[in-house]
């Protein structure tokens, strides 16, 4: 038997692969792309006899109905999630043979209130436990994704999760979905995989005191999330489209991009895009973070269409896209329409106006310029109106998100409008002057 985590870069997610060794697979939390399970299979020889899900994922479109209809794989889930297509039903305790070995399920409420860990057995012996948003390295996933009201009691029952969790042996491997980078609450770290008795030793919220104690870190520690983690979980439940073909980009010219009143999403790295982009377009340069951002500043119902360099793959983007159910009308040719725009880039030193910092809170705290302007990009949509006289410099931690938001404010009129090149630390160490925490 062989775990494969396949992890998502983009996401901070993990998905894994089990080879059952005779030929057929398991696969647990896999996203609609399918590329890299696919690839990992198609490499070990493997057919997909089973596919499971953790709870209904947020951040992503589910993968196991197009395994089912693609491989034939037994989609494993809670019962409690009420999917609308077809499935196996878990309770907790519920066990499914897997030829050999075995999967148990695990009622973890928290996440999400039908949130199921699967443990894997050989006979009696548990091996490992996917863990899914319950137990992750450092952390536990977020509560409040489910609504509002609901986010305490959440908190409650993800407490008594980990606390079930923490009662398997030492040695068995934890294989969480959500780690670092991923906006359903996880450390930064390199590590993606754990053991419960490490976790139990290291992780701050299983040596929390108390179950009070342990919702007062966990709530306190939530920060924002794109707005379609709110659209997917309903998808999930009733099943994310089967693709009958990949995704590709159609080419279009300018003339039909106006027509189609798309928003034009230039994907460039972020030097291109200043040195000129088609008015009023989007600046979301292709880099792992992309589908985040993507799905926190794109709109979900007008037509998409991609500017993109030559360099740059085209099935990278639709498949990032197609993961978080965003799908785009084409590519506008040649690049950029005939009219172009320009936005400034300045390197760091002395700087003059409005210091826009996009970046979120926790960062923003951990040190940023003094008398900054603080407006997380993800928020910065619904509050242009509140960014201070101009010039206005905008700035993160590399140039990125900085001209994500730079294009916002030009398409929200604003005309004197430049990036920082760098981060809080370089203007620090080109300036010699401290940064401000808090």
């Amino acid at each position: 038997m062989t775990v494969v985590p396949l992890v998502d870069e983009g996401l901070g997610n993990s998905a894994y692969l089990v080879d059952l060794d005779d030929g057929r697979a398991l696969a647990v939390d896999v996203s609609v792309g399918l590329r890299a399970a696919g690839a990992v299979a198609a490499r070990r020889g493997l057919t997909v006899a089973y596919a499971a899900d953790t709870h209904l994922h947020a951040d992503f479109l589910s993968g196991a109905r197009q395994l089912a209809a693609s491989q034939g794989a037994e989609i494993l889930a809670s019962a409690a999630g009420r999917r609308a297509f077809g499935h196996r039903g878990l309770h907790d305790g519920d066990e499914v043979d897997l030829g050999g070995l075995r999967l148990r399920a695990l009622g973890t409420p928290g996440h999400t209130h039908e949130h199921l860990s699967f443990v894997l057995l050989d006979g009696t012996r548990p091996l490992g436990v996917f863990t899914g948003g319950s137990l992750i390295v450092g952390a536990a996933a977020r509560t409040d994704l489910v609504s509002p009201d609901r986010t305490e009691s959440l908190a409650r029952a993800q407490y008594t999760s980990l606390q079930r969790l923490a009662e398997l042996p030492d040695d068995v491997a934890v294989w969480p979905t959500h780690g670092a980078g991923s906006f359903c609450s996880a450390p930064p770290g390199a590590d993606r995989v754990s053991t419960i008795g490490r976790e139990r030793a290291t992780n701050p919220l299983l040596r929390a005191g108390s179950e009070d104690a342990f919702v007062k870190e966990l709530l306190g520690s939530l920060g924002s999330f794109p707005p379609y983690f709110l659209r997917l979980p309903e998808i999930n439940r009733r099943g994310p489209a089967i693709l009958e073909r990949a995704p590709f980009l159609r080419p279009l010219d300018a003339a039909a991009v106006r027509r189609m009143e798309a928003e034009v999403v230039d994907v460039r790295p972020a030097k291109e895009f200043a040195a000129g982009h088609v008015p009023d377009a989007l600046s979301i340069p292709l880099r792992p973070a992309f589908v985040s951002w993507l799905g926190w500043l794109a709109p979900a119902d007008r037509p998409l269409v991609v500017v993109r360099g030559p360099g740059q793959d085209a099935d990278e983007i639709v498949w990032q896209a197609a993961k978080i159910g965003y799908t785009f009308a084409g590519e506008l040719l040649g690049g950029t329409d005939p009219e172009t725009a320009t936005t400034q880039l300045v390197a760091p030193g002395p700087l003059y106006g409005t210091v826009l910092d996009v970046r979120q809170d926790a960062e923003f705290r951990a040190g940023h310029l003094p008398h900054a302007q603080h407006i997380e990009l993800g928020a910065l949509v619904g509050r242009i109106g509140e960014v201070r006289r101009e010039p206005v410099v905008v700035m993160c931690g590399h140039g990125e998100r900085a001209m994500s938001a730079a294009s916002l404010l030009e398409r929200g009129g604003h005309r004197q409008v430049a990036v920082l090149v760098g981060g809080a630390e370089d203007w620090a160490a080109a300036t010699g002057l401290d940064l401000e925490t808090g």
